[in-house]
C-alpha cells in the first residue's frame, strides 16, 4: 500500500520558486501570454503563478490525463478540452510534472493544429528520467528523481492533492 511519506519540497520553497518563475516569465513576454493549465495536477501551481503575473493575464484550463495510479497509461485523454480560440496567440502551457514527455508533446502538437502562436512550457517539477517523447520545458520549478510525489495539487488516484508541500509516496506494504 502506498501512502505519503517524507517532505521533498517545503511549502515555503515552492512559494519562493513560483515567485521567481513568475518574474522570469514576465521578463520574457512583452504582453502576457494565454496560460493553459493542465488539470487537475497543475491547479495549485497555476493559481499561485497567476497571482504573481499581471492582472490582465488570461488563462484557460483543460482536463488532460494519462496516469492511472503511479504509471502513465501511454494514452492522452482530454485534448478536445483545449479551446480553439488560441489561433495566433502566444500560449504558455502550465503543467505539474514533466515525466515521460508524452502529455506535453501531444498538447504542443494539438496547439500547433489549432494555429496557436509561440508555445512555451512551464512545469513545477521535471523528473530526471528517460523521456518517451522529446519535449523541453522552458521554465522549471524543481528537478527531482524518479520518485512518485503528491501534494500541492499532485495526486495519487485523486488523493493527497491538498498538502501544501510535496511529499514522496512510500510503500508501507
Amino acid at each position: 500500500m502506498l501512502e505519503p511519506g517524507d517532505v521533498l519540497i517545503t511549502a515555503e520553497a515552492i512559494q519562493a520558486r513560483v515567485a521567481d518563475l513568475a518574474e522570469e516569465i514576465r521578463a520574457h513576454y512583452a504582453e502576457p501570454p494565454v496560460l493553459l493549465g493542465l488539470m487537475n495536477g497543475a491547479l495549485f501551481f497555476l493559481n499561485d503563478l497567476l497571482r504573481c503575473l499581471p492582472p490582465e493575464a488570461e488563462f484557460q484550463c483543460s482536463t488532460i490525463s494519462s496516469y492511472a495510479g503511479t504509471k502513465s497509461t501511454g494514452r492522452i485523454r482530454g485534448l478536445d478540452t483545449i479551446s480553439e480560440g488560441l489561433r495566433g496567440r502566444e500560449v504558455l502551457v502550465i503543467d505539474d510534472v514533466l515525466d515521460t514527455g508524452l502529455t506535453l508533446s501531444e498538447v504542443r502538437a494539438h496547439l500547433r493544429k489549432l494555429g496557436a502562436g509561440e508555445t512555451r512550457i512551464c512545469v513545477l517539477l521535471r523528473k530526471n528520467v528517460e523521456r518517451s517523447a522529446e519535449v523541453e520545458a522552458h521554465w522549471v520549478g524543481f528537478d527531482i528523481g524518479e520518485e512518485f510525489v503528491v501534494g500541492y495539487g499532485l495526486d495519487y488516484d485523486g488523493k493527497y492533492r491538498s498538502f501544501e508541500d510535496i511529499r514522496v509516496m512510500r510503500d508501507t506494504g
